[in-house]
């Protein structure tokens, strides 16, 4: 059964628990990584993203972000170390973003917000597929990377020249030969802690790898996002922007560094 959710204030994430109870589960993301709570722990490992071979195969408008597609029928794209055990495959990224450049990340450091936030969904190769994997509570593994103010990513706009073609809800275009490595920042210094998906069905089952540092777009670049649509072709205009999630009440939850 689909449930008609969005980010509105007749659909918004403060009703989202009529529909998914989860929503007010003992996991539950994003969270404000805050540096009074956070613990550095010695025993993490470093990231491993063995982006070799990754290859995306569409871009679509799914009335809530736009998700770019990967091939995770094999090794291709692999997340592995840090938090996790086993390998992790990346099967999409997508994006959450505010109204302005001053809001729109999910996470928040301190109370503080990012203009955007990226995240690249993985899911444990030791389940069957995606779908048993997010039924797991080891089942999938985010990589959230924080988006900030300043000049221009060039590797993102690759991405954002596409937009213009999946304005609406229901549209894609073919997306080959994307290599998600351009998106990354330098150091991949991690926070980290158990959560859930931050849209529905809010699943319980996502190990969350949140990077330190953040990548820089440009405002021009953000200006980009906010043209896209919530709505299908022909229906009344509901521009795609503030499709975030507030932080969750970190409950009894550690948030671990991998650095000091």
């Amino acid at each position: 059964m689909s449930h008609h959710w969005g980010y509105a204030a007749h659909n918004g994430p403060q009703h989202w628990h009529k529909d998914f109870p989860i929503a007010n589960g003992e996991r539950q993301s994003p969270v404000d990584i805050s540096s009074s709570v956070v613990k550095y722990d010695s025993a993490l490992k470093p990231l491993r993203l063995c982006y070799d071979q990754p290859t995306s195969l569409r871009i679509i408008n799914n009335g809530h972000s736009f998700n770019v597609e990967f091939d995770d029928s094999q090794d291709k794209a692999v997340l592995k170390d840090g938090p996790l055990d086993g390998t992790y495959r990346l099967v999409q990224f997508h994006f959450h973003w505010g109204s302005s450049d001053e809001q729109g990340s999910e996470h928040t450091v301190d109370k503080v917000k990012y203009a955007a936030e990226l995240h690249l969904v993985h899911w444990n190769t030791k389940y069957k597929d995606f779908g048993k994997a997010a039924q797991q509570p080891d089942g999938l593994a985010v990589l959230g990377i924080f988006l900030k103010i300043g000049s221009a990513k060039p590797g993102l706009q690759t991405v954002l020249d596409v937009l213009d073609s999946i304005k609406t809800k229901g549209k894609s275009a073919a997306f080959p030969n994307f290599d998600p490595h351009v998106l990354l920042p330098e150091s991949l210094d991690y926070w980290t802690y158990p959560g859930s998906l931050t849209t529905p069905p809010l699943l319980e089952s996502v190990t969350w790898i949140v990077l330190k540092e953040p990548i820089c777009v440009s405002s021009e670049q953000m200006s980009k996002f906010r043209k896209l649509n919530f709505n299908a072709e022909g229906e009344p205009q509901e521009l795609m922007v503030d499709n975030w999630r507030p932080a969750q009440p970190l409950k009894a939850r550690q948030i671990r560094a991998s650095f000091k």
